[in-house]
């Protein structure tokens, strides 16, 4: 049962690899759901790093290792993953949402669109106490926090976190997890950042342009390492001697392999050390994404958005992000 008999939607596309330039909004044909799919209005969808490695193709690993792209263009010309709106359609098969139904997730066909194809499994019923917008700030980067504290790291109650860029979007989440996870949460942030870390629940703040974390005075049980290109030396002053440091992401400027060598050298140094020295592969999962519904549900983690740009302002969107120092999560609405 369909909404609407709309044959066409505006979505933000793009036909090579480049700078935001290569970002184009333009009218194609609206998809329809397929076996196991759900059609989805799409009302909000999250902006972070990680459309920017697509945009960009950079580093040129990631264009052998992300089934989405290809060594010259995106195999999936619709940018965006995650998202939040309501059920249009269901396809064949599809049997757990109906039409009009308010869900957020995230999905392989891009979601910087006005409606958008989505694996039902990829879904979960959105939180009534959140919008759009702080619904689709949620998906990629919470799950990212999630399994980095909880697969990786393994954070316990009582132990001491450092979330090195607690105020970004996978920042913003770590802390308040580690938190509801018992453990004594220190984010590390820019000085015009440290009020929002404290409100959503960090128990120290350092201004990184004050202090330097990893200069050995003190340590920390768990690093969760969000922002910057630390060096693994300087991170592993920072560590007790049997500590773990967990590597989300790394902005090298290397073209072929980015940040990434940084975190291939933590996994081969963590066999010769007494340290856990790893790196965070994040994979979405629906079963996870349901736990952070409960929590967003309870109170006990609130998304943080740091602004919000229409869909035809997508390039814009993305100068605000490069510019670095937000607060939160970049979201597009529709």
């Amino acid at each position: 049962m369909e909404t609407t008999t709309t044959s066409t939607m505006r979505a933000v596309v793009q036909d090579r690899y480049g700078p935001a330039d290569v970002l184009e909004l333009r009218t194609l044909a609206r998809p329809a759901p397929g076996d196991g799919e759900v059609l989805v209005r799409v009302r909000a969808a999250g902006l972070d790093r990680g459309v920017w490695h697509v945009m960009t193709g950079l580093p040129y690993l990631v264009r052998f290792v992300v089934p989405t792209m290809g060594p010259r263009r995106p195999k999936v010309p619709i940018r965006g993953m995650d998202l939040a709106g309501q059920v249009e359609a269901a396809g064949p098969g599809a049997t757990r949402f109906r039409p009009g139904d308010a869900v957020f997730g995230w999905t392989e066909s891009g979601s910087y669109a006005e409606y958008a194809r989505v694996p039902e499994d990829q879904l979960v019923p959105m939180p009534a106490n959140l919008s759009f917008e702080q619904a689709a700030a949620v998906p990629i980067s919470g799950l990212a926090a999630l399994q980095g504290l909880r697969d990786v790291g393994e954070v316990q109650a009582g132990q001491r976190v450092l979330v090195i860029g607690a105020a970004g979007g996978v920042g913003s989440f770590a802390v308040q997890l580690a938190k509801a996870s018992g453990a004594h949460v220190t984010g590390v942030a820019g000085p015009a950042q440290a009020e929002l870390v404290h409100a959503i629940g960090a128990d120290e703040v350092v201004d990184y342009t004050r202090e330097d974390v990893t200069d050995g005075s003190r340590h920390w049980d768990l690093i969760l390492d969000t922002a910057g290109h630390r060096s693994l030396s300087r991170l592993r002053r920072a560590l007790s001697p049997a500590g773990t440091l967990v590597i989300v992401g790394s902005e090298g400027r290397g073209r072929w392999l980015g940040g990434f060598d940084r975190q291939l050298r933590a996994v081969a140094l963590s066999r010769v050390v007494g340290q856990r020295l790893r790196m965070l592969s994040s994979t979405p999962r629906r079963d996870d994404l349901e736990i952070l519904r409960e929590l967003l549900e309870s109170g006990k983690v609130t998304p943080v958005v740091d602004r919000t740009f229409p869909l035809d302002q997508v390039r814009a969107a993305m100068g605000h992000l490069l510019a670095g120092g937000g607060r939160g999560k970049t979201v597009i609405t529709v």
